[in-house]
């Protein structure tokens, strides 16, 4: 697989708590530079991002982020306001407690509120696998299609582990066919990135990546 279509599927993050505007500032560049799919950063730096890099790519932020646990109403607040910034993708996290209420309603309401804030700009839904057993992964995969999100995505990089290639072949099989897979978290290599793509990912959130590509040291996200 050529490295463009890698990098043309790669969100550029940085969301580490100490992460500076000169740091955000280059991996923007970064970004611009090799052509990929977003830049993922903080919503603190969304409206400044968004007048730097003006038109030139897709501005992603993320929302209840990284333990998914604040109340709805916060959540919109949150996207609403990242929008209105000028966010063109918004990555939330759904609350992982109420998955194992098994109150999946709530997460229905909760991703359908949001995805109308959103409206036809990109919302990508975190379920935070490694903290879930496979049959709460595969109704997240159900919950994910029935509230009408765009993205299902593995990992916030904030927890016990990230993407891994099991979670993202089971995703393929049991999503529907208008939702997408991003993996994210972990993703160390070349190699890893194209069996991710091969399995059914269509992004992969990742810093390492832009990383390789300038050969420096690949540590991170």
């Amino acid at each position: 697989m050529d490295k463009k279509d890698i990098f043309r599927r790669v969100d550029h993050t940085l969301l580490t708590q100490t992460a500076t505007w000169d740091e955000i500032k280059q991996i923007c560049d970064d970004a611009i530079a090799y052509e990929v799919a977003s830049v993922c950063i903080p919503p603190s730096y969304v409206k400044r991002v968004k007048e730097y890099v003006k038109n030139k790519m897709a501005v992603c932020t993320v929302i209840g982020f990284p333990n998914g646990y604040q109340t709805t109403e916060v959540k919109v607040f949150e996207a609403r306001n990242a929008i209105e910034n000028g966010a063109d993708e918004i990555d939330m996290v759904i609350n992982i407690g109420a998955v194992k209420d098994r109150e999946c309603h709530k997460i229905i309401d909760e991703i359908k509120q949001i995805k109308a804030v959103c409206g036809d700009r990109i919302l990508k839904v975190i379920i935070e696998t490694c903290l879930l057993t496979d049959e709460e992964k595969i109704r997240m995969c159900e919950v994910v299609t029935e509230a009408g999100a765009d993205f299902i995505k593995t990992s916030t990089g904030f927890s016990k582990a990230g993407a891994t290639f099991y979670d993202v072949e089971l995703f393929a099989k049991h999503i529907g066919e208008n939702v997408k897979i991003k993996a994210a978290g972990g993703i160390a290599s070349f190699d890893d990135a194209e069996k991710f793509i091969n399995l059914g990912a269509e992004r992969l959130g990742t810093s390492r990546i832009i990383k390789l590509a300038k050969n420096q040291d690949a540590t991170g996200y």
